[in-house]
């Protein structure tokens, strides 16, 4: 099996044919309700900071953290939410992409270098790489990834405290038995995606 590489590794090896490295990430493509959000993350140095992961790794508690720790050190970032109007007229992929675009080209130079997580983003006048898995093995799409998620998840919290009936402050939009139970009882609102499909709650 072969070894794994230090989160941050592969970062510092591109820093030394570029300016910065920029990951970029989203969060949200599969829920049923809410934005997709994609947050562009740019490094010129990469922190030593064993608390950045993948945010799926994290805790709440422990993304609000490395957040408040990425504010600290006065790392640059730009976030794109596209809401479901947009999600239902181009599909995810292609507003997961609009979004992805969107944010990496309010960093980015020629001189950097931009780190996507497995989707192509397409020309951004820079070198791009779109590796499968880049959230686990970049630091920066990692850091992204944490931005992303916290952002998200304060919309929906907001959200659900506005309207109760479906949880989302819990639930963050995705289709657990308590959304989908929601979903057979009232109608869909406008934050929700109209062009996902959904499968009843088994009994």
């Amino acid at each position: 099996m072969p070894e794994r590489v230090a989160l941050g590794a592969r970062d510092r090896r591109l820093l030394a044919q570029a300016d910065a490295v920029i990951g970029v990430d989203e969060v949200g493509r599969g829920a049923l309700a809410g934005p997709v959000v994609v947050c562009a993350a740019r490094f010129a140095a990469i922190p030593r900071d064993v608390g950045i992961q993948d945010s799926k790794q994290l805790t709440a508690n422990q993304r609000e953290s490395a957040l408040a720790r990425l504010s600290g050190l006065g790392v640059r970032w730009a976030v794109c939410e596209v809401g479901p109007a947009v999600i239902d007229r181009i599909n995810i992929l292609e507003a997961t992409r609009l979004a992805m675009r969107a944010a990496a080209l309010a960093l980015a130079v020629p001189s950097d270098a931009v780190i996507t997580d497995h989707l192509d983003p397409g020309d951004l006048g820079c070198r791009v790489l779109s590796p499968a898995g880049a959230d686990r093995e970049y630091f920066c799409v990692a850091a992204a990834s944490i931005i992303a998620k916290v952002h998200r998840d304060r919309i929906m919290t907001v959200l659900g405290r506005r309207d109760p009936r479906w949880g989302w402050e819990r639930n963050k939009g995705y289709g657990t038995a308590e959304h989908r139970a929601a979903l057979e009882r009232w109608r869909p609102t406008c934050h929700h995606r109209l062009s996902f499909s959904w499968s009843p709650v088994r009994v």
